[in-house]
């Protein structure tokens, strides 16, 4: 079995932004020369998610405003923000959007159903953050 390793790095311009990240992931996929396994993609950071779903704007715009409304980023809400943070509701949006994504690879291509992407999702941002894409298979 072979395995492959990538770090992606991000930068969002925005506290909450989502990032369609499948292109790399896909160039990932193709410099690891894995024609037949699976594909895990997460952030390595707490307040960072990545998902699967369709690349439509309106759609985004729906989790933004449906996240804010359950979960408003109000310092004084959140126990959390104690320690000096003020992100406490970052944490509780990534919980919601999901740590990380798997996704089985078969003749060196994603099994992806109709309009599925990847995305790296942001709930605290403006600050450097990374991504691993770990390939495992053959």
């Amino acid at each position: 079995m072979k395995s492959y390793k990538k770090e992606l790095w991000f930068h969002t311009k925005q506290r909450v932004e989502f990032v369609n990240i499948t292109r790399e992931i896909e160039k990932a996929l193709h410099e690891s020369n894995i024609k037949e396994g699976l594909c895990l993609v997460n952030p390595m950071h707490i307040t960072a998610s990545v998902f699967i779903n369709d690349a439509e704007t309106g759609l985004h715009e729906d989790y933004k405003r449906w996240l804010e409304e359950k979960i408003p980023h109000n310092p004084k809400l959140y126990k959390h923000n104690r320690t000096g943070e003020t992100n406490g509701d970052a944490h509780i949006k990534r919980q919601v959007m999901g740590r990380e994504v798997l996704v089985a690879i078969t003749n060196g291509k994603f099994d992806f159903g109709p309009w599925e992407q990847i995305f790296y999702g942001e709930f605290d941002g403006q600050r450097d953050k990374r991504v691993l894409v770990k390939i495992i298979g053959e």
